[in-house]
């Protein structure tokens, strides 16, 4: 016995040091059918069938002083405010868990179902179909709460280690023509084509979660497709899977709120496009990785943006025009104004997850544009950092000052369909970034 003893010891002394606990877990999220797609104002109809289920995913991670981080990944068009703080809260209530220490990312896949009520100005949705968009988005809810938990249930010894590959076909989509800019091709214009990878393997070495990011837009698949699917992000997540059978393949979308995917169209471009991503992250994974070391150290904050000045007269105005979704919003503004509540502000998340010295996220709410990520790796060149957007809540798109002087759909014709009343203000950046030197010096940065 005493040598059986020595032996396992032994044994144990040859096994890599655990340095985390980690949890995965995931859980289908297809709505039923049929069901309205969200992400483009054109569609006509609801989906009638599934290309591809839709997943939700969660890594929960601990490290020895008890500090904790939970990351979910979610194929949606992107979460609510409303969605984001009940599911925090359920876990802060079930589990302890701290808002700050809770992410929620959505991939923006556009083959996805609509999350009343966000970018409710597409839809003209009757009192019945609102309660069918309702009832999917409390049982989202419900869901998402349930996945934290089996995550934090599941947790166990883990080893982390880092790395990161390149992936091509995010093109940036801001095309300047003699009217503006516009929506189209801009090869010359800025792109993060980093492909971040997080490793969580067990102490046997058996891969358990790859955590993994790119900085584009999920629309490979355009407003004629009546499929739910989840685009070239489900394609890679599916791909990353297959090739390592067991383990929980998770995207994180970046800043890739001015970027598309290069071709797009079609479905085997989504496809090709995934195994292009996956190609990258498995290249990152057989590559020299980085040991990712505790402690984990979170921090958020909810920071004011202003909103350009507008008057009630600017949405009389707007309502007597023939575009109906125009008239959408102008109904809604101005039913802040006659409720003396006009929006001027909103409510913007910023947070930092943040992994001892060798690998920080930094998490943004709304559809930000890649200027986010590029100054935010200029200002911090000694983090390992992924600035991911899509997180949290996202309400509407947020431009850079460059690109909110430009205009276009981005900083301006997107605020329709997302119901708020204009551009934002042009201290927009720095308010951001304000924020951003704040959360990530509450997280022990440097």
């Amino acid at each position: 016995m005493k040598k059986l003893l020595l032996l396992l010891l032994a044994l144990a002394g040859s096994l890599p040091a655990a340095d985390f606990k980690a949890g995965v877990a995931r859980t289908i999220i297809t709505p039923p059918l049929p069901f309205w797609l969200t992400g483009y104002a054109s569609r006509t109809n609801a989906a009638p069938s599934v290309r591809n289920d839709l997943w939700a995913k969660a890594l929960a991670l601990q490290d020895s002083k008890g500090g904790r981080a939970v990351i979910v990944t979610t194929e949606l068009i992107g979460l609510p405010r409303d969605v984001s703080e009940a599911v925090a809260e359920r876990v802060r209530k079930q589990h302890g868990l701290k808002r700050a220490q809770l992410l929620l990312n959505s991939s923006h896949t556009h083959a996805g179902p609509v999350i009343w009520p966000n970018l409710r100005v597409m839809f003209d949705f009757d009192t019945a179909e609102q309660e069918r968009g309702l009832n999917y988005t409390r049982k989202l809810t419900a869901d998402l709460t349930a996945l934290v938990g089996a995550a934090l249930k599941d947790l166990s010894p883990a080893t982390l280690s880092c790395g990161h590959g390149t992936a091509g076909f995010a093109m940036n989509r801001r095309e300047r023509a003699s009217s503006g800019v516009r929506l189209g091709e801009n090869p010359g214009g800025p792109v993060d084509h980093d492909v971040p990878v997080l490793k969580v393997t067990g102490p046997d070495g058996q891969l358990r979660a790859v955590l993994f990011g790119y900085a584009c837009h999920n629309t490979t698949l355009g407003g004629n497709f009546y499929q739910v699917d989840g685009d070239y992000a489900g394609a890679a997540q599916r791909e990353v899977e297959k090739a390592h059978p067991g383990a929980a393949a998770m995207f994180m979308i970046l800043c890739g709120g001015d970027q598309n995917p290069q071709p797009r169209g079609t479905t085997d471009l989504a496809d090709q496009h995934g195994r292009s991503l996956a190609e990258a992250v498995d290249r990152a994974l057989a590559g020299d990785l980085k040991t990712v070391r505790p402690p984990i150290r979170t921090a958020l904050q909810v920071v004011q943006l202003d909103f350009a000045a507008h008057t009630r007269a600017t949405f009389e105005e707007e309502a007597k025009r023939p575009d109906k979704f125009r008239q959408r919003r102008a109904r809604l503004m101005l039913d802040a104004y006659d409720q003396r509540k006009p929006v001027r502000r909103l409510a913007y998340p910023v947070q930092a997850v943040r992994l001892s010295d060798d690998l920080a996220f930094l998490a943004l709410g709304g559809e930000v544009v890649v200027d986010y990520s590029l100054r935010a790796k200029r200002e911090f060149p000694r983090e390992n950092l992924v600035v991911a957007g899509y997180c949290n809540d996202v309400a509407c798109y947020i431009p850079s000052l460059r690109v909110l002087r430009e205009g276009g759909y981005e900083p301006v014709d997107s605020m329709i369909y997302y119901a708020q009343p204009g551009p934002l203000a042009e201290n927009v950046e720095e308010t951001v970034l304000r924020a951003v030197r704040t959360v990530m010096a509450r997280a022990g940065a440097k």
